[in-house]
C-alpha cells in the first residue's frame, strides 16, 4: 500500500488510473522531489528521435528534455495529436473539441500537466449530471426530460441497477477498494484472476450472461446499449472484450469528467512551449520550442537500423538523421501504412500485435451559436427548450457548451462511433449539419436551433485522417496478449540488440485505449526506458515503472 495514502479512509481515497494491469503510481513518480531520474553527463546533450507532437510525444520529449537530452520531435500533420481544438472564426476563442474532450479526475498523470501549465477546467456537460443542467432520452420515438436519474421511467431505473449488480457479481467493489488503497498485492490477485476469464468474452456477453440483466427483458439490454450510464450510450463498445470495459469502469473513467477551458490542446502546446524551472544541462530558459528553432521536424517516412547501430530517421523531405533511440508514439497502423520501417526492429510477435490493433471509428460534427439559447424556458412546461441529449436517431449524443451569456455557444449535434459514424464518413458538413437537424427537429420540433448558428461548421471523421485512420483502439476478444506486447515494450534488456532503442508509446499502446491517461503513462513507460538505454537511473527513493515492472507488470497468459 502507498504509505501517501496510509492515513486516509478507503471510502475517503480517489478512484485513479492505477493499474489495474501495472499498477504502478505514476502521479507520485511524477511528483516525488528526487526527480523522475538522472543521466550520465557524458551523454547530455544526446538527441532521441519523437515521432509524433501528441500528447504522448511531448510529455515525453518535455521530461527527456528536463533530464538533459536533446528531443527531436517529428510531426506529420498537426501538433497535438487527437488532442485537437479547432477555434470557430471570430467565435471569441470558443473551440470545437474535435479528439479528446472529457477527461476523468481519475487521470492523475495527465493533470500532473494541466496544473503545471495553469489550465482552468469545469465539469463536463455529461447526460443526468448538473453540469449539463438537463438531458433528453429520446428512444424509439419516445423522449423523457429529466435532471436526475430518478425523474426517468422506471424501466431506466432497472437498467441502472442491473449495471450496479451485474459488476458487483465480478466482485467490483473489493477490486475499487483495492485500488483505491492502492493495495498492489491484493488488487493484482484480484485482477490477474479475472484476466484469463474475461480476455475472451465480449462486453455483450458480459451483459446477456450476467444474471442481474438475464433476468430481465431484451429491451433493458437495448436502453443500455443507447443510453448506457455516466458519458452515454455503451452499444458501439459491445463488440470489445470486457477487459476493457471493465477497465474503464473500475478506474473511474466514466465519472466525474472535465474540459480544459479554451481547449486541451492547450496542454500539448503548453508543453512544447514551457521552459521547466529544474532541468539538466541545458540553460535555464530552454523549451522544446526554443530547442527546435519554434518548429518541429516534418514528418517520418521511412526507421531503419544504420550501419552504426544507431536508428536512421527520414522525413517527408528526404532528410536522414540518426539518433541513439527513438520514441513513435503514431497510431500502430501507421507504422505498416506511412511509415517504411524496417521489419528487424520490431519481433514478428510484435508485429502481430501491432497489425491486429483494431482501430473504432468517430465522429463530430459542431456548430457555433449566437449564444445558450437552450436554456430558455419553454412557457408550457417550464422546461429548457433543448437539453443534452441521447438518443437512437442518427446523432446518437447532442452536447452543449455554454461560454456565458454574452458568449457564442457551441453544440456538438453530433457525437457517433463506428456503424454511426460511418453513417456520416461520405458527408460533407453543411450535409452532415443538415442530416442533424432534421433529426433533432423530430426531437424538438418548436425550436429553431438552425436560426441561432453562426460561422461555419466544425467537423471530423478520424477514420478517414490519414494521419490517424480511426479515433482510438477497441481490443476485442483475445487481444489481452497483444496489448500485454505492446505495454512492455518499454522494458527491453531481453529483446535482441537488433530490436532495441526504439520505444512505443500512446494510448492505443496503454490498456486504456481512447483515456488520454493511457497515452501519458506508456510516454512515461518509455522515458525510463530511454534513461536506462543511456545508462540513467532513477532514484532508490523514487523507482521508475522499469523498476517495478517485473514485481507489478502485467499477468503473462499462455501463447
Amino acid at each position: 500500500m502507498n504509505s501517501t495514502r496510509a492515513a486516509i479512509p478507503a471510502s475517503d481515497q480517489p478512484v485513479t488510473v492505477f493499474g489495474p494491469d501495472f499498477p504502478f503510481a505514476y502521479d507520485d513518480w511524477l511528483r516525488h522531489p528526487a526527480g523522475l531520474a538522472t543521466l550520465p553527463p557524458e551523454v547530455h546533450g544526446t538527441e532521441v528521435g519523437i515521432v509524433g507532437a501528441g500528447i504522448a510525444g511531448l510529455v515525453a520529449a518535455h521530461e527527456l528534455m528536463k533530464l538533459g537530452l536533446k528531443p527531436v520531435v517529428y510531426e506529420a500533420s498537426r501538433m497535438g495529436g487527437r488532442l485537437r481544438s479547432q477555434p470557430f472564426e471570430g467565435g471569441q476563442g470558443v473551440v470545437a473539441e474535435l479528439g479528446g474532450m472529457r477527461f476523468p479526475a481519475s487521470s492523475t498523470a495527465f493533470f500532473h500537466y494541466v496544473d503545471l501549465l495553469g489550465l482552468k477546467t469545469r465539469p463536463f456537460p455529461n447526460p443526468l449530471t448538473p453540469a449539463a443542467g438537463s438531458t433528453v432520452i429520446d428512444l424509439a420515438g419516445q423522449s423523457h426530460y429529466a435532471r436526475s436519474l430518478d425523474d426517468l421511467p422506471p424501466l431506466f431505473r432497472e437498467v441502472a441497477q442491473a449495471w450496479d449488480e451485474a459488476l458487483s457479481e465480478l466482485g467490483f467493489g473489493e477490486l475499487q477498494a483495492a485500488l483505491r488503497e492502492r493495495d498492489t498485492v491484493r488488487l493484482k490477485a484480484l485482477w490477474d484472476r479475472l484476466v484469463p476469464l474475461w480476455d475472451d468474452r465480449t462486453f455483450y456477453d458480459f451483459v446477456a450472461q450476467s444474471r442481474a440483466f438475464s433476468r430481465l427483458s431484451f429491451r433493458h439490454r437495448e436502453v443500455f446499449g443507447q443510453v448506457g450510464f455516466g458519458t452515454g450510450g455503451w452499444d458501439s463498445d459491445f463488440p470489445n472484450t470486457m477487459l476493457e470495459i471493465l477497465r474503464v469502469v473500475l478506474t473511474g473513467c466514466d465519472e466525474n469528467q472535465h474540459l480544459i477551458e479554451g481547449g486541451v490542446q492547450q496542454v500539448p502546446l503548453g508543453l512544447w512551449g514551457h521552459a521547466p524551472e529544474a532541468i539538466a544541462h541545458w540553460p535555464q530558459g530552454t523549451s522544446l520550442a526554443s530547442l527546435h528553432g519554434g518548429a518541429t521536424r516534418p514528418g517520418v517516412t521511412a526507421i531503419a537500423r544504420a550501419p552504426n547501430g544507431r536508428l536512421a530517421v527520414t522525413d517527408t523531405w528526404g532528410t536522414r538523421r540518426e539518433h541513439a533511440a527513438v520514441l513513435v508514439t503514431c497510431q500502430s497502423w501507421l507504422l505498416t501504412t506511412q511509415i517504411e520501417v524496417e521489419e528487424s526492429l520490431f519481433s514478428q510477435a510484435l508485429w502481430m500485435a501491432l497489425d491486429r490493433t483494431r482501430y473504432m471509428q468517430s465522429s463530430k460534427t459542431f456548430v457555433m451559436v449566437d449564444r445558450p439559447f437552450w436554456k430558455d424556458r419553454d412557457p408550457r412546461t417550464g422546461r429548457d427548450v433543448m437539453s443534452m441529449t441521447l438518443t437512437d436517431r442518427l446523432t446518437r449524443g447532442t452536447y452543449l457548451f455554454d461560454h456565458g451569456p454574452d458568449r457564442p455557444a457551441v453544440i456538438c449535434l453530433s457525437y457517433a462511433w463506428m456503424s454511426d459514424a460511418l453513417k456520416m464518413l461520405p458527408h460533407g458538413p453543411e450535409k452532415r449539419v443538415q442530416l442533424a437537424l432534421a433529426a433533432l427537429a423530430k426531437i424538438y420540433p418548436d425550436v429553431d436551433i438552425a436560426r441561432h448558428i453562426v460561422g461555419d461548421p466544425i467537423t471530423v471523421s478520424w477514420e478517414a485522417d490519414p494521419y490517424f485512420l480511426g479515433a482510438f483502439k477497441g481490443a476485442l476478444p483475445g487481444h489481452y496478449r497483444y496489448n500485454h506486447r505492446m505495454h512492455g515494450h518499454f522494458m527491453q534488456d531481453g529483446l535482441p540488440p537488433a530490436e532495441r532503442g526504439i520505444f512505443i508509446a500512446g494510448d492505443d499502446v496503454s490498456f486504456t485505449p481512447a483515456w488520454v491517461e493511457g497515452a501519458v503513462q506508456t510516454s512515461l513507460n518509455a522515458v525510463w526506458g530511454i534513461v536506462h538505454q543511456f545508462g540513467g537511473r532513477s532514484p532508490a527513493a523514487n523507482p521508475g515503472p522499469g523498476d517495478r515492472y517485473p514485481a507489478l507488470g502485467p499477468v503473462a497468459l499462455p501463447d
